[in-house]
């Protein structure tokens, strides 16, 4: 009798798990670095920041005004680039891809030298991650790239410099994932599907978040965490975590 045939669910659950043990066990110094210099931000004062375009947006907003994260962690938004909230969707695709965009943002937004941006792209490849790492370095911002190093070494660069945004950052987490971000195949499907890259980016960012807390603790301060809106006190809770730290949460304004 023949072995039954491993289900599709199955290797999906295998092949993201296999991603989460490879970051794990090979990002853990840079998972440290990047909750490092969170904490080094919130200690002075300063104020953290996190983009993601397209997909890359999901893991982003994933540690923004979330409970269980930290108050501090503000979303830098740029319209349009999320993608499937505008019509027709590819011109969230269109967008990464224009040059200068990056620059109009930050110089519009409330970053000011000492914060931290946490740029999350999967490929790395195209202008708007790529300027939006160089222009904060320039600002005197520390910038965490999230991307797939993969990328850089099988693809080719979409913006003039021939760069990817890993090669502007002052940390680097490698998400592992492959090109093409699609875990499984089939006979019967045409073409490889299955991502996997929210799923892991998403752990990834929540590891970094969780290490930076308990850093802070470490320190002697006490890290402003939020808790959820759906259990008692909740609201009352985060209502004071906003008030006492106003002047760096920026979705409350």
């Amino acid at each position: 009798m023949s072995e039954p045939r491993e289900s599709l669910a199955d290797r999906y659950f295998d092949a993201a798990i296999t991603l989460l043990h490879r970051i794990r066990d090979e990002e853990a110094a840079g998972i440290q670095a990047a909750a490092d210099a969170i904490g080094d931000a919130i200690a002075a004062d300063g104020r953290v920041f996190v983009f993601g375009a397209g997909h890359s947006s999901l893991p982003a907003q994933d540690v923004v005004y979330r409970a269980g994260g930290l108050a501090l962690i503000n979303l830098l938004a740029v319209p349009g680039v999320v993608g499937v909230d505008v019509m027709p969707a590819t011109l969230g695709s269109a967008l990464e891809r224009v040059d200068g965009l990056a620059g109009a943002v930050l110089d519009t937004s409330p970053v000011r030298p000492g914060d931290v941006l946490i740029v999350i792209s999967l490929s790395g490849r195209n202008a708007l991650p790529v300027e939006m790492a160089q222009n904060a370095r320039a600002l005197g911002l520390t910038v965490i790239g999230v991307t797939s190093v993969a990328y850089a070494k099988e693809t080719k660069s979409r913006h003039a410099s021939g760069t990817f945004l890993k090669d502007h950052c002052d940390i680097v987490l490698d998400s592992k994932i492959a090109v093409g971000d699609a875990e499984l195949t089939d006979e019967a499907i045409p073409a490889p599907f299955a991502p996997a890259s929210t799923v892991v980016i998403s752990a990834l960012m929540q590891a970094v978040v969780a290490t930076a807390a308990t850093g802070l603790a470490a320190r002697g301060i006490t890290p402003p965490m939020l808790r959820s809106g759906n259990v008692d006190g909740g609201h009352d809770w985060n209502g004071r975590i906003f008030e006492e730290y106003r002047d760096r949460i920026f979705f409350r304004h």
